[in-house]
């Protein structure tokens, strides 16, 4: 008994070293992809420093130099960048 919950206590703490980077990683191509979207839309941004989900393909987003925007996809499928003042 005590050897299966050996196993079960390394496996996952196993699976906690492997998703955690991948978490991470998720979260640093969410942070490039909007920085793109910001500046293919026209406003200043440079870099994308934090990103709150507001809900499905709606996020606000902080950039370096103090700005925020809000990006989502519109009814009709379009991307929209708002400035947030």
């Amino acid at each position: 008994m005590t050897h299966r919950f050996f196993l079960f206590a390394l496996s996952l703490l196993l699976f906690a070293a492997v998703a955690v980077p991948s978490l991470a990683d998720d979260d640093a191509r969410l942070k490039k992809d909007m920085t793109s979207v910001i500046a293919l839309q026209g406003f200043p941004c440079g870099q994308v420093v934090a990103v709150t989900a507001n809900g499905e393909n709606d996020y606000t987003c902080r950039c370096q130099d103090g700005n925020r925007y809000r990006v989502y996809i519109n009814a009709a499928g379009r991307v929209v960048v708002e400035n947030l003042r």
